[in-house]
């Protein structure tokens, strides 16, 4: 429950009110923040601090982003683009002047990473929308219509001052179940950063001494001025040694002083251990398979492709899926959607990973004549060739009408009855 969820309940209980003690998890969202059995308050903030949690919002917005969107039609002979709709530029272009429509998904989609949800206000001109403008998820609250269920949406700027709109009117994106990752993996998020404040200090020493000096056969006075002496040199004379990242003079070491350089244990040596598994279990909480997030102690480079089918399938399909829905939600009327429109996402670069199952496949599309070769040089980022816009397939001898299925006929034996 957000801290605004929370308050406006309370301000619309009217005359009853209660106390919330600081141990309700209510009043730990009014603050900011939700503490961890390991210690760390995590929000979105310190969360961002972990590198894994940052890898995998960073991953899955940008590519939301990234991969093209486009308005598509449905017709007897196939689907085709609809380039002519208002929506397509707000889809493919740019949701408004100062941002593309990539940066706007992938805002969009790191504020529901983040914080549930993320919200864009559809601006309409004459019942079109001609821009989408980010709003802040931290001032918007999600309400439904208590007859009809039908949802809504309000939204207070920086004064309180709510205003109420349509849920045509705002574009809306929902992390899974509602709940962004880092609230959910909060204990998971926790742990990790106190691996990495460990880390820190380990190698900084404050967690343990580096060295020890001791002596077996002490000498000094009665009040042990003559031994504080002693010590307090070999600091210094340790301090100065190392003052430059490692030994740059000899130590020497008398009256039966000796030093002992201090190693890590066993316990210390699974240290690398529970880090590398803490960014398992961040990759599992963001349904990121851990190669991605750089663990690649289980990964191999011979299977590219299938890393990427696995990350467009686990993990973006849904928040593919989440987008459609939302641009044809507002940018397509009913009527419009029974006449076949719809909002698609091409993601043919992610699925050719590399340039020669990229060429394999463009070679097998053209073969069936799928593609023409300007398709296919468009894929490329070539300019358009003269004759280029044909579907026959170059395989083909040039002036030779014959089909694939003909010249197999040709060639194979005559029938009995043949003359």
């Amino acid at each position: 429950m957000r801290a605004r969820d929370f308050l406006s309940r309370l301000l619309r209980s009217g005359t009853e009110t209660k106390a919330v003690p600081l141990s309700d998890s209510s009043a730990y969202d009014i603050f900011g923040g939700i503490p961890t059995i390991a210690g760390p308050t995590i929000n979105a903030a310190t969360a961002l601090r972990v590198p894994a949690v940052f890898s995998s919002v960073a991953l899955i917005s940008g590519a939301l982003g990234s991969l093209p969107a486009k308005v598509f039609v449905s017709t007897p002979s196939g689907k085709r683009t609809a380039k002519d709709h208002p929506g397509y530029r707000l889809v493919h272009d740019e949701a408004n002047d100062w941002t593309s429509a990539g940066k706007l998904r992938a805002q969009l989609t790191a504020d529901a990473l983040l914080f549930d949800h993320g919200f864009a206000f559809a601006n309409r001109v004459n019942g079109g929308v001609v821009e989408f403008i980010r709003l802040d998820p931290m001032r918007v609250t999600i309400e439904a219509d208590e007859a009809t269920g039908e949802p809504y949406y309000v939204h207070r700027d920086k004064a309180g001052r709510p205003t109420t709109y349509g849920y045509r009117d705002i574009l809306h994106i929902a992390a899974p179940l509602d709940i962004s990752p880092v609230k959910a993996g909060r204990e998971a998020i926790g742990l990790a950063t106190i691996l990495e404040r460990h880390a820190s200090q380990l190698f900084a020493s404050g967690a343990k001494p580096s060295a020890l000096f001791f002596n077996d056969n002490r000498k000094g006075g009665a009040d042990g001025s003559n031994g504080a002496n002693v010590v307090k040199g070999i600091k210094a004379a340790y301090r100065a040694a190392t003052s430059s990242g490692g030994f740059t003079e000899p130590m020497v070491l008398d009256d039966g002083w000796r030093y002992e350089q201090i190693a890590l244990t066993s316990a210390d040596a699974q240290f690398a251990e529970m880090r590398t598994e803490q960014i398992v279990e961040i990759a599992r909480l963001f349904r990121v398979p851990p190669h991605l997030l750089f663990e690649l102690s289980r990964a191999t480079w011979s299977n590219a492709e299938e890393m990427f089918q696995s990350f467009l399938t686990l993990t973006l399909r849904s928040w593919m899926d989440d987008w459609e829905w939302a641009y044809a939600r507002v940018l397509l009327t009913p009527e419009e959607r029974a006449e076949g429109f719809y909002v698609e996402f091409v993601v043919d670069d992610l699925l050719t990973a590399n340039a020669a199952t990229r060429a394999t496949t463009y070679q097998q599309y053209r073969a069936m004549g799928a593609m023409t070769a300007n398709e296919v040089r468009a894929g490329l980022n070539l300019k358009p060739m003269d004759g280029g816009d044909t579907l026959a397939n170059p395989n083909i001898t040039p002036g030779n009408s014959a089909t694939v299925a003909d010249s197999a006929n040709d060639n194979a034996s005559p029938r009995k009855d043949a003359a």
